[in-house]
């Protein structure tokens, strides 16, 4: 018996989605369960990140930044990236549907393989400028920025601070310092 085929497998909207318990993803239609949940680790670096990115961004009126909230990308893709930093936006209800202008996903076990490949194509299909990669277990920054449609690493870093000049809010430049999320 081999693999079932792609129209035998069941396929999932929003509807199904939004009255699930747990955590999950939800791309093209396969759902993705988010567990467990991220570790002490990872949940600090997100904060550390968090904290940097409000800093750096407080001079930009046009930018926010959003822990962990749905992303309807359409109805049979709904991500939740670790961070993301939107400009000009006026989502305010229960997702967003604008494409961030920068996504940041921290590596876990469980989501390692997801991040760099499945979501890697999703968010450089969609258009985020910048792709941030944060591996925990090697305290590396990997920054990759959208040129002609496709991403190219600019930056892998532990230490330095990187420059981030978004298009799509004019005069929006800021610098993180990964030093400081570790």
């Amino acid at each position: 018996m081999g693999l079932p085929k792609h129209e035998h497998l069941p396929h999932y909207t929003y509807d199904d989605y939004k009255v699930w318990e747990g955590h999950w993803e939800l791309i093209n239609g396969i759902p993705y369960a988010m567990t467990p949940a991220p570790s002490v680790y990872h949940q600090e670096i997100n904060g550390n990140l968090y904290a940097e990115l409000r800093q750096a961004l407080h001079p930009c009126r046009h930018c926010k930044v959003l822990l962990p909230v749905d992303w309807r990308i359409t109805e049979d893709t709904i991500v939740q990236p670790d961070l993301s930093v939107l400009c000009n936006s006026t989502d305010t209800g229960a997702f967003i549907t604008q494409v961030p202008a920068v996504v940041f996903e921290i590596l876990s076990p469980a989501t390692a393989n997801k991040d760099r490949t499945i979501k890697f194509e999703l968010y450089e299909s969609q258009g985020v400028e910048y792709y941030v990669i944060i591996n925990p277990q090697q305290k590396t920054a990997e920054v990759f920025r959208l040129f002609e449609g496709r991403y190219k690493k600019v930056k892998e870093t532990t230490t330095d601070a990187v420059a981030f000049s978004l298009t799509e809010a004019a005069g929006c430049n800021f610098t993180v310092d990964f030093s400081q999320i570790w």
